[in-house]
């Protein structure tokens, strides 16, 4: 089999996509090793299932640093450690700067609940809700500069139900999120999938503005 690709993912909270991850490697869905996964924030879940998979975790809280620049330089620090070829951002909460950024330019996913380009930014359920849309979802992209404004690799949809509420619609999306994360992982870590001139390329073709098997 080829060589593990090394991923570090960047985490805030409960963790559940990194679970998924965790899993897609220990089955071997993706050839890839997670071989740290960071928080900005202490006592988070994310962590305790990193610690549970025998993955090296660590916490750099934001909150400790003065400026979002002074954070993120420990934060490339102990990246650079890692040496990782993938970065994966998992409910990662905090705003990166275009120099962070561009340092790790088409080796950093993310994943947005929302049918981007609609909806960047926060609370996307409700704000789908109230705008009285149809259907909801989530996208996995390459991370840019601008926010949430990446080349987009997948889309999941669902549809949204009378009387749905953001709790609700939350919890269906994150199921489709469990299901295109390691996809799109896998893809990148079996070399298909490429970020080239600010476009994403699948098997060296480029996706459509609104991801592979765009409607």
């Amino acid at each position: 089999m080829n060589q593990k690709t090394k991923v570090v993912v960047l985490v805030s909270g409960g963790g559940s996509n990194l679970q998924s991850l965790i899993d897609a490697c220990a089955t071997g869905k993706i050839n890839a090793e997670i071989s740290m996964v960071i928080s900005n924030r202490p006592n988070v879940l994310a962590l305790e299932r990193a610690e549970k998979a025998g993955i090296n975790a660590i916490c750099i809280d934001h909150k400790a640093f003065e400026t979002r620049e002074e954070f993120e330089a420990s934060l490339s620090k102990k990246i650079d450690e890692a040496a990782p070829e993938l970065i994966v951002l998992a409910g990662f909460m905090r705003i990166l700067t275009d120099d962070f950024v561009n340092k790790y330019l088409g080796k950093m996913l993310n994943i947005h609940p929302s049918l981007l380009p609609k909806y960047p930014g926060l609370n996307t359920h409700q704000r789908a809700i109230d705008a009285g849309d149809d259907v909801h979802g989530a996208s996995v992209h390459f991370v840019s500069p601008v926010l949430d404004g990446g080349p987009i690799i997948l889309r999941a949809q669902v549809p949204i139900f009378n009387n749905d509420n953001a709790v609700e619609l939350a919890a269906r999306v994150v199921v489709q999120e469990h299901m295109i994360y390691p996809l799109v992982v896998g893809w990148f870590c079996s070399g298909r999938l490429k970020m080239k001139d600010g476009f994403a390329m699948l098997d060296n073709k480029r996706l459509e503005e609104k991801g592979y098997a765009s409607d």
